[in-house]
């Protein structure tokens, strides 16, 4: 649905080779890395599908969030983008339109943005550090979408140093900015990388940014698309952080909205 069949195949012959790498230095390749990739990507469809069959009002699925990978490469850890994936399938499978994608990593979520930069069905937010000082170097204010989809993009760079009320001012924009549109269903990815200390990141968030974005997005669900809210993971390199972020977007998700 999203991927280029000649990716895959590639994907496959460095799988079974078992070394080298998938992009240009980040993502290696290893004995087992296409199931594994495929695994997260099956799980993320699943998180979509047991929402979209009222088994449950909103999924989580940790092991998701793969932003960086592009139709036809690898990228940033990501070998298949399991976001993208669950956008085209709810958007060409399931018809259901537009999809609302918010995106808290500290790296922009430049896999999805671009390849759906023309596409006026999918509603892009994404809040991440300055591309001028950190990885992929992409996601300016100025960066709005094209052609149909002008105005269906919102890009929010903060500066290495911001912390929770940077990121809380920069969340309600984007909530400003979803509620002129009529989404049926969200995606949230949370990637935690944006917590202080992590290693990768110049962020500065607390725990308190998930909870926040998460108790925010989840009362935003039920407001304008029935609830349907799908959770997905992201970068995080400091373990011990990751968990308790996540263990608060966890608990906004099971609060009665």
């Amino acid at each position: 649905l999203f991927h280029e069949s000649d990716y895959l195949r590639f994907v496959q012959l460095m799988c079974n080779k078992g070394e080298g790498l998938l992009d240009y230095g980040d993502t290696p390749a290893f004995k087992g890395c296409y199931e594994a990739a495929a695994y997260c990507v099956g799980s993320t469809l699943k998180a979509v599908d047991v929402v979209l069959s009222g088994q449950v009002d909103h999924s989580f699925n940790p092991v998701g969030g793969f932003h960086h990978a592009r139709r036809s490469a690898a990228a940033g850890f990501c070998i298949f983008n399991d976001a993208g994936v669950a956008i085209e399938y709810l958007l060409r499978v399931k018809g259901i339109s537009p999809v609302a994608y918010v995106d808290m990593d500290a790296h922009h979520g430049d896999g999805v943005c671009y390849e759906f930069y023309d596409n006026k069905e999918l509603i892009f937010m994404d809040i991440h550090q300055d591309g001028r000082s950190l990885y992929p170097g992409s996601g300016f204010a100025y960066e709005t979408g094209e052609g149909e989809a002008v105005g269906t993009k919102l890009n929010i760079p903060l500066p290495a140093g911001s912390g929770d009320p940077e990121f809380k001012k920069a969340f309600e924009m984007a909530l400003r900015f979803l509620n002129q549109f009529s989404p049926r269903f969200i995606l949230f990815q949370c990637g935690a990388d944006g917590l202080e200390g992590d290693p990768l990141t110049g962020l500065r968030y607390s725990e308190e940014a998930h909870r926040f974005a998460a108790t925010l997005l989840h009362e935003t669900s039920h407001r304008l698309c029935e609830g349907r809210l799908v959770a997905l993971g992201g970068g995080g390199y400091s373990p011990d952080r990751t968990a308790r972020a996540w263990l608060q977007v966890t608990r906004a998700l099971l609060r009665a909205p």
